[in-house]
């Protein structure tokens, strides 16, 4: 079974022969100087006056910029794409002075990219200058900790974003982090840090931290010890996976606090994975020990047909066959997504701590897993020491109850999830999920905890319960490695809220965020055409995802719905799933899922994530449209120009055949829980 596990030296490598710190990696103190700037400031094009909010990092790194053809020349892309589209002089205006980085709340929400801080701090660097970005409420977790880790200054200060003005001289103190508006005479207070993450920030970023700590995380065998019931009663789900899996045993898990905590699997894709291969380098030497807990799969960039891109998976090619990492810890294109590849392996376990590489590592949630999404650095340095550095978040509470309406899903619910939670979504916080009533099955609560990226969650976690245990027997997985855990009777909660169930409808996410949805039923009047229906993704490519879209097109077909209007693509969660849908199921009559699709003008695709963030023949084109199951609609994200819609795949299936954004009770077909559900 897949856990924390001890580090394993490199034939010839002794204890005596690790390497360890370099001479610079030990701070000097008063070696820190003030920075000075002026500020960049993104507006608000729609509110005159307003810094722009909700920026995420699709938009400081287009997907097509997140490449990397070699080692030697990690940042060139990351560079030259520096906010491409949403201001195009970016680099110019770096370069004549303006570092200082002003915007508004939620900063770089979004993909765990670790291509965007270290491309943004590299643009200056170029001309021998510092980039400072300050922001106001709510940064990007992922983010700010990627930024933490390569020592780019972050600063949260609601004040400094409100006066600011162009053409402000700013200064920034590394020490204190206090910024001055000299403009304006006017000091700032920034929200503070963590002692763990500022001395971090101080102390020469993540790799001089890695390589100090390297020597003593090899000697030291990972232990997992979980808090006794008197204890455990008073944490959440979360709070008893990270007590458990401390490295330092004596640290209370509260949250603000920073600890280090060991991994259980540390996964990362061909796009993260580049970076997350340097960082192991930089820290162990490479040739030191096996990479720990490592696995990666091949799912961005790998259908594009792009020579660059290919040169880019070469390199987690090259890592995983040097170092003999193989199936299942490396998956080959086509094999799956990893969000399904790894569990579908029996890699992603109850009771596991997961950071991935990933923002919808988040998704590990739905097994009873605390499943987080980090950048590549932070991935590297868990490679080379077996733990990462974490800070724990306030802890809040969902509760679904009642029953479900007909035709609503996992989708279904965590759009309406977004719609109620708004501008401010989740807070940063943690997540407990509880399915009261036991009716949400693994693929919905797969979607939910998925799509925590979207809701600004640091995790979201269902306690694993009948439903997991039944889906893991199933698979043949009886004797697991960690105890059954749940919620703590006694748990306290920033926030505690209810989700009655019985007021979810079918619902559709119109651009540009997965928060801005609407009943389907409200969307079909307006007659909203697409070019393209696609189904699929790490959010809904699940068999149950895709059987639920074919009975909907085979009740269709019955009523003489035998053709789609638009372009119907699908994309399966993994290979494995993909070779299931090929097989006859009884409940389609003796077709298969992929034999219906079909059947109606449907595509079967490959299973990779590039349609998703806009890569590859299916990414949208300027003004296209399109409906689909993917998680994210932000602008651009589906491709440059191209609007993207969010729904269940019921719906998308049922969109496809009426050529116009529709839920299946649009087709007139009815609900029959005995035939539709899943």
């Amino acid at each position: 079974m897949q856990t924390a596990k001890p580090a394993h030296l490199k034939p010839g490598v002794t204890l005596d022969t690790l390497p360890g710190p370099r001479p610079g990696d030990i701070p000097v103190a008063g070696s820190l100087r003030l920075v000075r700037g002026t500020a960049l400031i993104f507006w608000d094009p729609k509110t005159p006056g307003k810094k722009l909010d909700a920026i995420d990092t699709d938009q400081i790194t287009p997907a097509a910029d997140c490449v990397s053809e070699s080692l030697d020349t990690l940042d060139e892309r990351w560079k030259a794409g520096a906010f491409r589209y949403l201001m195009p002089d970016f680099r110019a205006r770096v370069h004549a002075g303006q570092t200082f980085v002003i915007a508004g709340d939620r900063f770089a929400i979004g993909s765990s990219r670790e291509m965007s801080p270290a491309g943004l701090k590299a643009v200056a660097e170029e001309v021998g200058l510092e980039l400072v970005i300050i922001c106001a409420h709510n940064m990007g977790d992922i983010f700010r900790r990627n930024a933490f880790n390569l020592g780019l200054p972050v600063v949260q200060s609601p004040e400094a974003v409100a006066d600011a003005r162009d053409g402000d001289v700013f200064t920034f103190d590394p020490v204190s982090r206090a910024i001055t508006n000299q403009t304006q005479g006017t000091s700032y207070a920034p929200v503070p840090l963590s002692a763990k993450e500022d001395e971090i920030r101080q102390s020469g970023g993540i790799f001089a931290v890695g390589r100090r700590e390297f020597r003593a995380s090899v000697e030291r065998t990972p232990e997992i010890t979980w808090a006794d019931q008197p204890r455990a009663r008073h944490m959440s789900t979360t709070e008893q996976i990270v007590w458990a899996h401390r490295v330092d045993k004596d640290t209370d898990v509260k949250p603000g606090a920073t600890l280090r905590v060991y991994a259980d699997l540390l996964p990362a894709s061909d796009g993260t994975a580049p970076f997350s291969i340097h960082t192991f380098n930089q820290i162990t030497g490479g040739e030191a020990i096996c990479p720990r807990q490592a696995a990666i799969a091949n799912d961005h960039f790998v259908f594009t047909g792009r020579a660059d891109d290919d040169r880019q998976t070469g390199i987690g090619r090259q890592f995983a066959a040097h170092h003999g990492i193989e199936k299942p810890y490396y998956a080959t294109p086509g094999d799956g997504i990893f969000h399904f590849y790894f569990p579908e392996q029996g890699l992603v376990l109850p009771g596991q701590f997961i950071p991935g590489a990933d923002s919808h590592s988040r998704a590990y949630g739905a097994y009873g897993a605390v499943g987080m999404g980090v950048g590549s650095t932070t991935l590297g340095f868990g490679w080379s020491t077996g733990y990462i550095y974490f800070t724990m978040a306030k802890q809040r509470r969902v509760t679904f109850s009642g029953r479900l309406r007909e035709w609503v899903t996992g989708k279904d619910i965590i759009l309406e999830l977004l719609r109620r939670w708004g501008a401010k979504q989740s807070q940063g916080m943690s997540v407990e999920l509880v399915d009261r009533d036991h009716q949400l099955p693994i693929a919905f609560r797969n979607t939910i905890a998925n799509m925590m990226a979207e809701a600004e969650a640091l995790n979201g976690i269902f306690a694993p319960d009948d439903i997991t245990y039944a889906w893991y027997r199933a698979k043949g997985l009886t004797d697991l490695p960690y105890p059954p855990i749940a919620c703590g009777a006694d748990a306290v909660f920033d926030l505690d809220e209810e989700l009655v169930l019985g007021d979810v409808m079918p619902m559709i996410a119109k651009p540009f965020s997965p928060g801005n949805a609407f009943p389907a039923e409200e969307v079909a009047r307006e007659r909203l055409t697409f070019d393209k229906a696609m189904i699929g993704s790490c959010t809904n490519g699940s068999y149950d995802d895709l059987l639920a879209a074919a009975l909907v097109l085979v009740a269709a077909r019955a009523q003489g719905l035998t053709k789609v209007q638009k372009e119907l693509v699908v994309f399966p969660g993994s290979g494995g799933v993909k070779r299931q849908i090929e097989r006859p199921d009884p409940r389609l009559g003796g077709e298969s899922i992929a034999d219906v699709f079909r059947s109606v003008g449907g595509q079967i695709r490959a299973s990779w994530c590039g349609p998703c963030f806009g890569q590859g023949p299916d990414a949208l084109s300027k003004g296209q449209r399109a409906i689909t199951s993917f998680n994210r609609n932000w602008q651009n994200r589906m491709g440059y120009g191209g609007e993207g819609f969010l729904a269940s795949p019921s719906v998308v299936a049922a969109s496809a055949l009426a050529g116009y954004m529709a839920p299946p009770s649009e087709l007139g077909l009815e609900w029959d829980p005995e035939r539709y559900g899943v």
